[in-house]
């Protein structure tokens, strides 16, 4: 219990929330695996002192490495080991960044240089340095239900959720992206058993995959995944192709809370490797609207079919409620599975 005289030391979960720039929701996930523990008001309200701000920045710190949770506990508790692997991946990144800010200040060089021998840029190559490389555009008419309207699709993210009600077009929308983004394959909702055999028999014929498939399913598991032959399917399909844009048909099928949360955080973790991931969903543990970080992205398919729009995750934003609508918790999900929206044959 905090001491009167102290209390104004202390933050409410949303305050330390905000200051560690994490969500309320990973504070609750550190509490319930006992690697952090607030102080309780005389009420029964969590707060964070110093101390509790502390260990929770040393958690948050080595999340953003790359570590599962039962790797944090492990190093918090002086196994640093657990560290090699997360330390070398971050190394990497860093000197892929360093390469291409080389390439990048060689080109301005070069542009300088012809700028003073009286050569001036093209607009492509200006254009070129304000979008990173990695940026892909994607441009098409919008399938039925919609009225051909013209979408386009610029600066995609590392996470891309789809979301929109039921009968509102998004699955429609996930498959033309699929369609006409180079390098983009689409995952159907075909992962059950039937399908984890031919995954199972897909791993047996390529080691490599084999061993980012089981490094994958042990991360998830230390994350408090539930195994399952939907969550296998699904990271098989994820792993066979690393250079894939992959599109996933409502992510959260077969898979309970637990396992949702895991494979959001592993998503989360994928993406600095990875190239980016679109996902339908009307999980709310999928998509939790306080964790939705800069490199994500909800595009919202709305029921009166206007076309669809990016929504910014902020109370207030144009589309935010009609989000929150579609969302649901595992719970709730699991009493609406199968359920499908009529819509009238097209003539």
């Amino acid at each position: 219990m905090i001491p009167l005289s102290s209390s104004a030391h202390y933050l409410s979960p949303s305050e330390a929330a905000e200051r560690l720039g994490i969500s309320q929701k990973a504070l609750r996930l550190y509490e319930r695996r006992s690697l952090l523990s607030p102080v309780r008001t005389a009420a029964g309200w969590r707060t964070y002192g110093p101390a509790e701000m502390a260990r929770a920045a040393e958690i948050a710190a080595l999340r953003a490495l790359g570590l599962s949770l039962a790797q944090v506990a492990r190093v918090l508790q002086g196994d640093a080991q657990g560290l090699v692997p997360a330390l070398a991946a971050h190394q990497k990144r860093l000197e892929d960044d360093i390469r291409h800010l080389s390439a990048t200040v060689e080109t301005v060089r070069d542009l300088r240089a012809g700028l003073a021998g009286g050569l001036p840029p093209k607009m492509t190559e200006l254009a070129r340095l304000a979008r990173p490389e990695a940026e892909i555009a994607v441009a098409f008419d919008l399938p039925w239900p919609w009225g051909g309207e013209r979408f386009e699709l610029r600066d995609i993210r590392s996470l891309n959720y789809i979301i929109g009600p039921l009968g509102s077009g998004k699955t429609r929308l996930a498959k033309a992206i699929a369609e006409h983004l180079p390098g983009a394959v689409f995952v159907d909702l075909d992962r059950g058993a039937d399908n984890a055999a031919a995954a199972q028999a897909r791993m047996q014929a390529d080691p490599e995959l084999k061993a980012r498939v089981e490094q994958a399913l042990h991360w998830l598991a230390e994350e408090g995944s539930t195994p399952s032959p939907d969550l296998a399917a699904l990271v098989v399909a994820m792993e066979a192709g690393p250079q894939d844009i992959l599109v996933l048909d409502l992510i959260e099928q077969g898979l309970d809370q637990a396992t949702q949360e895991a494979l959001i955080g592993y998503l989360r973790h994928r993406a600095r490797t990875a190239r980016p991931v679109f996902m339908l969903t009307r999980s709310s543990a999928i998509l939790d609207l306080a964790a939705v970080g800069q490199d994500e992205a909800i595009i919202l398919c709305p029921a009166n079919h206007s076309p669809p729009s990016r929504v910014a995750p902020h109370p207030g934003a144009p589309g935010y409620e009609a989000v929150t609508t579609c969302l649901a918790s595992p719970e709730v999900r699991a009493r609406t599975e199968g359920v499908i929206a009529w819509r009238p044959q097209v003539a």
